[in-house]
């Protein structure tokens, strides 16, 4: 086990390796790139390379042994969702009045904490930050260099200044890793106390001969269409959960004709009520989301007259008909109107309302 097991983006994780090298590992490292690109896997990996106790070289460059004390205790927090799941639940057990001030925290070693958005707003919270304060001014007991990833670029206002405050004057022993599919949702000056790498994408030839090589239960057809929804993020490729994004797909196919066409909305309000409160219906409105996200992207695709790019490729023919009936303002409402059911999650807003209210907007902005 090593970097090795990591794909694509070799100049990045070389670039990374070298840093180990001359010690020059940074106090603050921002890794953006697409969903599923591997980030997270990618900075547990260096937490592992840069304490490892065998501290193997492969290619003249630090690697990392896998099976040491360190690399096995680091090495247990992937992959992430189990962990999060087991820190919820383990806060579920505790007494209401604990509930309320304990804060979602990975850590499967104690000099490398994982910081992942707390439910139900999905926010990295001010809460959380401060454990950071408190805990990155002690030296690491049992590894040389301490390491805290926070696994979303989603802030609360307060977090995020309370955050910059450490960004100012790190100590020499720790390293902070923010991972971030848009860094734009950072503050700018936290942008500038840390330094950026980018994972970028692999070419979709790599994508599909990777999956007929791990994925071989997928027709080639159901491969085709993953590749294309990866987006040429392997992570999310080989994770992909197809079952559970065809039946958000059909969900909002459901959404959008309501808006485009039917009158009658009654089918609509029967799929919307079927989206509610708690952790299960949040996960679902998620992926409704993503997939009515998906299908805006292939219909303004269309619009441009890119239709090689699209990437629900088996729907290519109900695309191209609904595309004739939608124009780039209508899009960019339902884009807005996204926003805002997402917001209203946040908010613990009716999710079902939400939706009904996201489409019957889309309805009255007209058809193009």
């Amino acid at each position: 086990m090593g970097f090795s097991d990591f794909i694509g983006n070799e100049g990045t994780v070389r670039r990374l390796r070298e840093a180990i090298a001359l010690g020059r590992l940074p106090n603050s490292l921002i890794l953006t790139g697409p969903r599923g690109a591997g980030k997270y896997t990618l900075a547990v990996m260096l937490a592992q390379a840069a304490n490892c106790l065998v501290q193997p070289m492969t290619d003249g460059l630090p690697d990392f042994c896998g099976s040491c004390s360190n690399c096995s205790r680091i090495g247990q927090a992937l992959p992430l969702e189990p962990r999060v799941e087991e820190a919820i639940a383990a806060r579920e057990e505790l007494r209401e009045t604990d509930k309320k001030e304990t804060r979602v925290l990975v850590q499967t070693h104690p000099d490398v904490l994982v910081i992942p958005p707390d439910p139900p707003q999905l926010l990295i919270k001010l809460g959380q930050v401060r454990t950071v304060v408190r805990e990155i001014y002690r030296m690491p007991g049992e590894a040389r260099r301490a390491m805290y990833i926070f696994t979303s670029a989603a802030f609360m206002k307060e977090a995020a200044n309370s955050l910059l405050k450490v960004l100012e004057e790190p100590p020499a022993y720790a390293t902070i890793i923010l991972l971030a599919e848009n860094t734009g949702e950072l503050l700018p000056t936290i942008r500038s106390r840390a330094q950026i790498l980018r994972l970028g994408a692999l070419p979709l030839e790599e994508i599909e001969r990777l999956l007929a090589e791990r994925r071989s239960d997928w027709k080639p057809a159901q491969r085709a269409l993953v590749a294309r929804l990866a987006e040429g993020a392997v992570g999310r490729a080989l994770k992909f959960n197809l079952e559970g994004y065809l039946t958000s797909r059909q969900d909002a196919l459901l959404l959008l004709r309501s808006a485009l066409a039917e009158p009658d909305h009654s089918a609509l309000f029967r799929m919307t009520e079927a989206y509610r409160a708690g952790a299960e219906g949040q996960e679902k409105t998620s992926g409704l989301l993503r997939a009515v996200a998906s299908l805006l992207e292939d219909l303004m695709l269309l619009l441009a007259g890119q239709p090689t790019m699209v990437r629900n490729i088996d729907l290519e023919r109900e695309l191209g008909t609904m595309s004739q009936s939608v124009s780039l303002t209508w899009i960019e409402s339902a884009v807005k109107g996204m926003h805002q059911v997402e917001s209203g999650m946040r908010r613990n807003l009716l999710r079902s309302l939400s939706l009904d209210s996201f489409a019957a907007g889309l309805g009255g902005q007209g058809r193009g």
